[in-house]
């Protein structure tokens, strides 16, 4: 079997990848670079966790996923990964930490509750300011994003049945036909076409327009103490909801940068725009940061950065037949890069067997399993 595949991040290059080690021929083209620095994939790091509030569906393929990447760090030869363990937090009346343990429970992953004093014992940069309940659990830890993906770009590049297009954009894609135009005016045919084209997926395929919202993210890294630098480095990722700020910070494992984000989406922006950024877009994330994390007012920031998600409605993946010969791929909703080697894989899979297409797009969202056929 033949595949294009549009689209050169996380989950297009996963899927390259799955195809490849099965013995499938692919394309893939990206409109930039490979890796590309526009891209949803591009940061220093992503992370990978079991609590997840009420989708008893993801909390459920974390293992899995986890299952994927051993598989392709083989591939890569290097694991580019590093544990942290999760602490959730919540307070202001909200709840999503609560309802994260009690759906993990029903699973066999049981959080940790941790009373305010164990909190401020184990966890002695935090302040906890606001916080009301806390649950820690071993699981979880640092996916480095950008270094997978240009490691995963280059191990493609070597392989015989791959074909890589950097600074190739798409102009038109036929699902139906399987075809692609390129803007040079080039065509390429298939047997499959899988658009993973991220936040430009609506710009090729325009009927996505409403399904597939471009959301512009802002994250922020810090510069910090030295002490604080050593005791970050040893901490959790933190994942707090307190009503309107929905907090997650990634330490800065083996060398990486400290970051801080708010996952309440924005539901705007053009990928195309410029990206720069300013403190005031995120003044309310700042504020909450003083109240919680110890000694904030002796952080410096470092940089900022824009990212875009590509949000639906409900927050679920979609990973969609359409036409004949098509597949759209947008499992994101800024909770995908921890599923990008598990959904590349599955999708292979699909594409090269008889499995249904309507069970697969059930089970990327979160919503059934999946059997092997």
């Amino acid at each position: 079997m033949k595949a294009i595949i549009v689209g050169g991040g996380i989950m297009g290059l996963s899927t390259a990848w799955g195809l490849a080690r099965d013995g499938h021929d692919v394309e893939l083209f990206e409109q930039g670079p490979l890796p590309n620095p526009l891209a949803s994939s591009m940061d220093e790091h992503r992370l990978i966790r079991h609590p997840y509030g009420d989708h008893v569906g993801y909390a459920g393929l974390i293992d899995d996923a986890y299952a994927a990447w051993d598989l392709l760090w083989r591939d890569l030869g290097q694991r580019l990964y590093a544990a942290t363990g999760t602490l959730a937090l919540t307070g202001n009346g909200a709840d999503w930490a609560e309802r994260s343990a009690a759906t993990l429970a029903t699973i066999g992953k049981p959080m940790i509750e941790l009373p305010e004093a164990d909190l401020r014992r184990r966890f002695p940069q935090i302040e906890a300011k606001g916080v009301e309940r806390a649950f820690w659990t071993e699981s979880g830890g640092v996916l480095f994003a950008q270094d997978i993906v240009a490691a995963l770009a280059h191990c493609l590049a070597r392989q015989a049945r791959v074909r890589l297009h950097p600074h190739t954009p798409v102009r038109s894609a036929d699902l139906e036909k399987g075809h692609i135009v390129t803007e040079a005016g080039a065509t390429h045919a298939a047997e499959i076409v899988v658009v993973a084209a991220g936040a430009w997926a609506g710009r090729l395929l325009p009927a996505l327009g409403r399904r597939l919202l471009p959301s512009r993210q802002v994250v922020i890294y810090f510069d910090l103490p030295p002490e604080a630098r050593t005791a970050w480095a040893k901490g959790p990722m933190i994942i707090e909801k307190t009503g309107d700020v929905g907090l997650y910070l990634v330490p800065p494992m083996e060398g990486r940068g400290l970051k801080v984000g708010d996952h309440e989406f924005s539901r705007s922006g053009d990928p195309m725009e410029e990206r720069a950024a300013s403190e005031d877009d995120i003044r309310p994330l700042l504020d909450r940061c003083r109240s919680l994390l110890h000694g904030f007012d002796r952080w410096r920031t470092d940089r900022l950065k824009v990212c875009f998600y590509t949000v639906t409605e409900d927050e679920r993946f979609v990973v969609d037949k359409q036409g004949a010969r098509g597949w759209v791929m947008s499992p994101c909703s800024g909770h995908g890069f921890k599923f990008g080697a598990l959904m590349g894989l599955e999708l292979a899979r699909t594409l090269a067997s008889d499995r249904d297409a309507r069970a697969h797009a059930r089970w990327a969202a979160g919503l059934a399993g999946i059997t092997s056929t």
